[in-house]
């Protein structure tokens, strides 16, 4: 089983248009959005996969901070 996770997208504040991507499970990606289940992301938040990230895209640094600290990835340390 994966444990890889990549960036995912979730509308944090909907009145504002803020959008802030979470670390997700690699595995849960498409099957979110092809069949519209939900994802759970690091750092416990749940939603559909809507969107794809964009480079420099804001993180959820909760999400930043668990991917960083589990074991093989350093964070480019």
């Amino acid at each position: 089983m994966s444990t890889e996770t990549l960036e995912s997208p979730k509308t944090s504040d909907a009145e504002t248009g803020n959008e802030m991507f979470h670390y997700v499970r690699k595995a849960k990606i498409a099957e979110s959005a092809v069949m519209g289940t939900m994802v759970q992301a690091l750092c416990g938040e749940v939603f559909p996969v809507t969107k794809t990230p964009k480079p420099g895209s804001p993180v959820c640094p909760r999400c930043k901070e668990i991917y960083e600290s589990m074991p093989g990835n350093s964070g480019g340390s």
